[in-house]
């Protein structure tokens, strides 16, 4: 069993950069993983994902051109750089993760609590 923490969140200015960090309990180099976010009431929205070798990266509309993901699997740490922040960045950061080399949220058995990102004007 997987677990993930994320952390990194905070309450920061429209205009700053941020990261956000998840770490895996165990072994992640075998693990395609992705970050998704999600308000209250709202539905899910996919930022990015990052497949097991790092060799390719996807991005969601939302955040394509301002976000960075990657991954460090000597430390079961995966990263999400979020550039330029606007108020409709806030909300809650998930982490999630799956044995394939790609990840797919809807089929990812392993997920964080979340960190919460507010943006602030």
């Amino acid at each position: 069993q997987i677990q993930l923490v994320e952390s990194g969140g905070g309450l920061v200015q429209a205009g700053v950069s941020l990261r956000l960090s998840c770490v895996a309990s165990g072994r992640t180099d075998e693990m395609g993983m992705g970050w998704f976010r999600q308000a209250p009431g709202k539905e899910r929205d996919f930022v990015a994902a990052i497949t097991s070798d790092a060799g390719l990266t996807f991005y969601g509309d939302s955040v394509k051109g301002r976000s960075t993901i990657s991954r460090d699997n000597a430390k079961n740490t995966m990263y999400l750089k979020l550039h330029t922040l606007i108020p409709k960045d806030t909300d809650v950061y998930f982490c999630g993760a799956r044995w394939r080399r790609t990840y797919n949220g809807d089929d990812s058995p392993y997920w964080g609590q979340g960190t919460q990102v507010t943006v602030s004007t």
